[in-house]
């Protein structure tokens, strides 16, 4: 028989987010902290792009007899060259992450529900995005004292998380997934989940998000948006970073995504 959780006290908890984004967290009404986090700078490398230079594709050269004899030299007679075929493009391996939905409840691998990477996208890190350890996770909280056990209030099992750069290059999106006990303890967890310091914002199509915009202080500058909600028993936060004052409405899309994806598995 599954135990049914007792109720858990509202907790506002603070996310630390990409690129210093201060964050708060209180516990019961009791307890207020603030977490800042470092810049994060990514590097990716690309493979050298130039093309080999083609090797000189052999001759064969016809010799005449010079000889003044009476018979003369059989011409000798040319050697076909077998040309190379093309050697098949490598498919891209299919992911072996998988997971399945039923009534909110998730089972399986949990980065099978993240936001899958929409074409021309390039991921950071692997494709399939990353599963997150203890202190992974306590870093989206500044590491504060006990976090770990607050989380665990709500019953949280798992978390996963992945970041990529969309096609046009214009911004670059994480998707971060952690699993609760229940419907109930996800719901909970999203209401009391506040960010500090960022322009409150609705999201369309998502009516149990709620989200947060910052401008930058100049339009060279890179603007940022983040957007919390949960389905079933996964809470998800999908923060956006754009050269210059964000659109909602990316942020709205993507997590209108996010959500449909959490509910059909696929």
């Amino acid at each position: 028989m599954e135990a049914v959780a007792e109720p858990v006290p509202a907790v506002a908890p603070a996310r630390r987010l990409p690129r210093a984004v201060g964050v708060a967290l209180a516990t019961a009404g009791l307890l207020a902290v603030t977490a800042t986090s470092a810049a994060v700078t990514v590097a990716v490398g690309k493979p050298d792009g130039r093309p080999a230079a083609a090797a000189p594709a052999p001759t064969v050269a016809a010799s005449a007899s010079a000889s003044a004899a009476a018979s003369p030299s059989p011409t000798p007679t040319a050697v076909p060259v077998p040309v190379p075929t093309a050697v098949p493009t490598t498919p891209k391996p299919a992911s072996t992450v998988k997971g399945t939905v039923d009534g909110g409840k998730h089972e399986g691998d949990l980065r099978y529900f993240l936001l899958p990477i929409p074409d021309g996208g390039e991921s950071y890190g692997p494709a399939d995005g990353m599963t997150m350890s203890n202190d992974d996770v306590a870093d989206l909280f500044g590491k504060q004292d006990g976090i770990m056990d607050i989380l665990g209030s709500y019953g949280y099992k798992e978390g996963a998380s992945r970041m990529y750069r969309t096609a046009d290059g214009k911004a670059e999106v994480t998707v971060t997934l952690l699993h609760f006990g229940s419907t109930a303890m996800a719901t909970a967890f999203v209401k009391g989940y506040t960010v500090k310091s960022q322009d409150p914002i609705d999201i369309d199509g998502d009516p149990n998000a709620h989200g947060y915009l910052k401008k930058p202080k100049q339009q060279a500058f890179t603007g940022s948006m983040t957007g919390i909600s949960s389905q079933g028993d996964v809470q998800y936060t999908i923060d956006v970073e754009v050269k210059g004052t964000p659109d909602k409405a990316l942020l709205s899309e993507l997590m209108k995504r996010q959500r449909e994806w959490l509910t059909s598995g696929g």
